[in-house]
């Protein structure tokens, strides 16, 4: 391994596919651990915050861990961090589950509901409609297809120029059922509510295009 490998920390709090997410990243190059140490978290170039199941359950493992403590921090000082699947979600103000809301970490407004399509959960291979001037889907083609498998997504994109914190982000959507959010970039913070992870050699190449701004 180069000696100036980037090194990542992949959030262990609980709630997210991290071996998966720690094989991924190790094939771009990079140094890569799974903990929920905090001073690790805060020192790595870049901090993976994956997650799976409900909305409400990852918030409170995240807070259990100091995770939203550890992102805040980071965010606040310009660092890296990199949103996976929940992990993105609980970057928005709140999130709505079987009628009950819970807050999320507030880095975004907007709200998280339930997927408007005939077939949920949407599980499969599907194509993303990347911003103009993305740096996450560089050399990605159009009609990539990427791993997603969730049941809930941010419908309506609510960020207003008052909101602005850092640079203005850059939005992709993808579509089932209703267009919805499928990844953000803004300044430090990027997120994916598909799983790079698991999306064959176009995530290899998105995970890789992270890699490379840290």
């Amino acid at each position: 391994m180069a000696g100036n490998a980037k090194s990542v920390v992949v959030l262990d709090y609980g709630f997210g596919n991290v071996r998966s997410a720690e094989r991924a990243v190790a094939r771009t190059g990079a140094r890569v651990e799974i903990t929920r140490d905090l001073d690790a978290a805060m020192n790595a170039d870049g901090l993976l915050v994956p997650g799976v199941g409900a909305f409400s359950a990852c918030m409170a493992g995240l807070r259990a861990a100091r995770g939203d403590w550890a992102v805040g921090r980071r965010l606040a000082g310009g660092r890296p961090v990199l949103g996976i699947c929940v992990g993105m979600q609980i970057l928005f103000s709140r999130g709505i589950e079987h009628g009950q809301e819970s807050e999320g970490l507030d880095e975004w407004p907007g709200t998280v509901g339930p997927l408007e399509a005939d077939i949920v959960p949407h599980m499969g291979w599907n194509t993303v409609r990347p911003p103009e001037g993305s740096r996450l889907f560089a050399g990605l083609d159009a009609d990539e297809r990427y791993y997603f498998v969730h049941s809930y997504a941010v419908h309506d994109w609510e960020f207003a120029a008052h909101h602005a914190v850092r640079a203005a982000p850059k939005v992709a959507w993808a579509t089932h059922g209703r267009p919805f959010v499928a990844a953000v970039e803004n300044g430090p913070l990027w997120a994916t509510q598909f799983h790079p992870e698991k999306s064959g050699d176009a995530g290899a190449r998105l995970l890789t295009n992270w890699i490379e701004t840290l």
